[in-house]
Order: C-alpha cells, then structure tokens, then sequence
C-alpha cells in the first residue's frame, strides 16, 4: 500500500513546503483538498496547462504522486445538481490532466448522518459522474460518510451504479464512530469497491468527539492496516488531518511524521 496526507492538516504551508515535507518523510503521494486560499482544486495555478509541466517535473524528481483531488461535490443536492456535476466535472478533467487517479465527492454533507438523503438520486448523480470519467484515467469515490457511514449502503450505491470508473473512499473513522461497525465488517461490505482510505483517531470524551494522532485514540487503525496489508492492498492510505477547520488541532510539522512512522512501525 502506499500512503499521502491531505492538505488539509498543513493550511498554511506553501507548496514547496508540501513537496518537501512529503519527500522527506517518505510519503507516497499529496492529497489535494486545498492550497493555500484556494479549496477548488480545478482553479490551483500551479496545476494549469501554462505551469503544469514544471510542477509534474518536481514531483518526478521528488518521488511524489498527488494520489487525489478531494471535493465538495455534494451528490445528494438537488437544488443545485448542475453546478454539483459541473464540479464533479471539473475535477475529473483536472484529475486526468495531472495524472492523479481519484476524486472524492460526497453523498451526504455532515460528518454524521443526515436527513432526507435521497439515495437513489446520489447513485444516479454518481453514475452520470463515472461514465464521464470513462477512458480518463480517474475514479470517482464516493466517500464512508454521513448516511453513507452505512458500509451497506455505501456498498448497495455501488452495486447499483456498476461503473468501472466508481469506487469508494473508506473514511475509516466515520462507520466505527458514528455507525458503530466493527472494522472488519465494514472492510467485508466495501472491498469490491474500496480505492483509497482516510485514516485518522479519535476518542470520546464527556460525549464530545476529539481527534487525536494516531495510536492515541480508540479507532481500530492497526487491524485495518493488518487486513491490508494481508489482502495485499496496493491503494493509498491517506492521513485526513482536519486542521484547515480545527486551527486548535497539533501542527502538521508533529502530525505528519508521527503518522508515517506509526504506520511504517506497524508494517515493519
């Protein structure tokens, strides 16, 4: 398997401080969910045609891949589905510009589940966005949250939309936080579908949820990593470190290197 962080734990780092933080802790790949003051990824200067080529030369040069662009695309939005699937749009074209193989969007808004989710409209949303990423060289993940925190549902939106170009992003703290899985059944209900994951930990404490590093929480990472690593899991691991919208939490300098050799220490 390979493993990435998420610009959303290092907001105000600039890209050369990516770069070389990813290099040098002997990261895989960066996911994009933000650079700077810029969140739409599509809209990034340094991933339009004119720079592009000098931007895909450091990366070259550095080992590092950017392993996905990760959206806002809101599937479940029906007041605004164009300008959703323009989004989703966006990204893929960009996604395969760059060479970067998934997207993420999103069936439900909130972390926990919310109301009034139209599953089947979420499905035919994705569809529309899988067989637009045909012959591109991307995926498009629907994410493990909200409603879809259901690994069953998650995985009966997937059957349903039965594209090649779909996959699914296990965010592996929402089903065991919010949905109370065991790991392991989730793992079984997503696999056939599973392209990419989000790792982080938390705990619970006097019934507000706080997110920790890793190894310092209760989320069951070392048996997810284990059953990767014995199903010989060759997508990325992604830390989704969410400082972009908890200033409070550690900085990325502590997070990041502790991340990479907790997992480095558990697969050794």
């Amino acid at each position: 398997m390979k493993f990435a962080f998420s610009t959303l734990g290092c907001p105000s780092w600039r890209w050369g401080e990516i770069l070389s933080a990813a290099h040098d802790l002997h990261y895989d790949g960066v996911e994009i969910r933000g650079l700077g003051k810029e969140l739409y990824a599509p809209r990034v200067p340094i991933f339009q045609p004119e720079q592009w080529p000098e931007t895909e030369k450091r990366l070259k040069s550095l080992g590092v891949a950017i392993s996905c662009l990760t959206s806002a695309c809101y599937l479940f939005d029906k007041k605004d589905q164009a300008a959703m699937l323009q989004m989703g749009r966006d990204y893929i074209d960009a996604a395969s510009r760059i060479g970067a193989p998934n997207i993420r969007v999103m069936g439900d808004q909130g972390v926990e589940p919310g109301d009034d989710i139209d599953i089947d409209y979420v499905a035919e949303n994705l569809k529309t966005l899988a067989v637009y990423a045909q012959g591109k060289q991307v995926r498009v993940l629907l994410e493990t949250n909200g409603v879809f925190a259901c690994t069953k549902t998650c995985a009966d939106v997937l059957r349903q939309v039965d594209e090649p170009a779909a996959g699914i992003l296990w965010d592996v703290h929402h089903p065991y936080r919010f949905m109370s899985e065991d790991a392991a059944e989730s793992y079984a209900n997503i696999k056939p579908w599973l392209c990419y994951l989000h790792m982080k930990d938390s705990q619970v404490i006097d019934g507000q949820l706080v997110y920790r590093m890793m190894g310092f929480g209760d989320v069951p990472n070392e048996k997810i990593l284990g059953m990767l690593r014995d199903d010989g899991f060759s997508g990325y691991v992604a830390l989704e470190w969410v400082k972009r919208w908890n200033k409070t939490m550690t900085e990325p300098d502590i997070v990041f290197p502790h991340f990479i050799n907790y997992v480095h220490d558990f697969l050794r």
